[in-house]
């Protein structure tokens, strides 16, 4: 047995926005059949059918601009295996990246002023009133439901709406960009939500790094960049993070007084307790409270060494485990030491998270936490994904015994 829920179009009068062929009448019919499919003459016929154990599971991840979401979607992939890729034959300009088993949207899409919209009504692209979340709601529900969209794309080339693409459902849904979680509608299609949180000091850092040796900008310009964005990001982005199963914080190390390269970084992993299907990451000993500096003979460490921290806490009123590393690794060989100490890290073999970093070991933040923090998210990722598959296909058989 099978429980479905059947979408039947609606006549296109009905339909309340003309940017997306979205327009259904819902409703949950249980279906006795020895096989999960959807109907063969679905689209003449004007009726989809998506059965529960095949709903796709979706991911939320929101960061400001420049911090890391990028590189995190490709260690996310690569722990399901195959490379994440654009839709073939599509636009060369999406946004998207397709692998065997998810897909990852850039909410970017759905901005509703092209750039030079934005400038004309005197808005950035963080400010709400820049982004259609009528539309983001309405077709992450639909995909989530096993329904096809055709999705919007912005051009970050040219800066306007270019036609859409067709997204059909995943697997894993992965939505990233500025705003997975400020829409309350959207945020509760979301199994499972990250905030890549970096701080002032260390995206001023980063920025002078890339922009000042990379692009020529002056120092005077950063600063002046980073200052208009930040009303709307305190405003818009930045409160997220209240609603995130898991926050990897980035901060200046406390290993240098005084340091203001960003070079090296403090990383904690904040982790909310009691998240459905997500058992938090701990040091040695799960509820205690833990500094542990393991440099030596095991590890090998240059100035100015590692320290990994681990304990409860509270963040914004929720109870949360804090795991934190402080330094940098020398060689990521020897981070099988460090893995053998961590539990509940949703692991299938011995040293899994060694071989993802040695993997990937030319991507950013490899050397320190960035790196092993989003490794060990993409796991408890995948680990999160099974448990809800077998609940889901466990469903309709305890249903029909009852």
């Amino acid at each position: 047995m099978a429980v479905c829920t059947v979408y039947t179009a609606q006549s296109l009068n009905s339909i309340s926005t003309p940017k997306t062929h979205l327009g259904f009448n819902q409703r949950q019919v249980i279906f006795y059949t020895n096989t999960k499919r959807k109907s063969a003459n679905s689209k003449r016929s004007g009726t989809e059918i998506s059965c529960l154990a095949q709903k796709t599971v979706v991911i939320g991840l929101a960061a400001d601009s420049g911090c890391g979401k990028s590189t995190f979607m490709r260690r996310l992939t690569s722990v399901f295996g195959g490379a994440a890729e654009p839709p073939k034959g599509g636009n060369p300009d999406s946004n998207t990246l397709i692998s065997d088993t998810t897909t990852v949207i850039c909410l970017d899409d759905y901005h509703s002023l092209d750039r030079t919209g934005r400038k004309e009504k005197g808005v950035t692209a963080l400010d709400p009133r820049a982004n259609d979340f009528d539309l983001m709601y309405e077709q992450v529900k639909a995909i989530k439901d096993g329904v096809a969209v055709d999705k919007p794309i912005y051009n970050h080339v040219s800066g306007l709406l270019d036609p859409p693409e067709l997204i059909k459902p995943p697997k894993i849904l992965v939505i990233e960009g500025l705003h997975p979680m400020y829409d309350a509608r959207v945020r509760d299609l979301l199994d499972f939500s990250i905030y890549l949180d970096i701080s002032n000091e260390v995206k001023f850092a980063w920025k002078i790094q890339r922009d000042m040796a990379e692009r020529g900008h002056s120092l005077e310009s950063i600063k002046a960049s980073i200052e208009a964005r930040k009303p709307d990001f305190d405003a818009y982005i930045d409160p997220q993070k209240q609603y995130a199963d898991v926050v990897i914080e980035v901060l200046p190390t406390q290993l240098i007084s005084d340091d203001n390269e960003g070079k090296v970084l403090r990383v904690r992993l904040i982790m909310k307790e009691g998240v459905k299907y997500f058992s938090p990451v701990y040091l040695f000993d799960e509820g205690s409270t833990i500094n542990w500096i393991p440099c030596g003979r095991k590890l090998t460490c240059s100035y100015p060494g590692i320290k990994f921290a681990y304990g409860p806490d509270t963040f914004y009123g929720n109870e949360v485990s804090v795991l934190e590393m402080d330094g940098q690794f020398d060689r990521l060989d020897e981070l099988i030491y460090v893995e053998s100490h961590l539990s509940n890290i949703s692991t299938k073999f011995y040293g899994e998270i060694t071989q993802q970093m040695l993997k990937h070991s030319d991507f950013p933040g490899s050397s320190n936490g960035t790196g092993l923090f989003q490794t060990i998210v993409g796991l408890k990722i995948r680990d999160l994904y099974e448990q809800i598959v077998a609940v889901r296909a466990a469903a309709p058989v305890a249903a029909s015994k009852a």
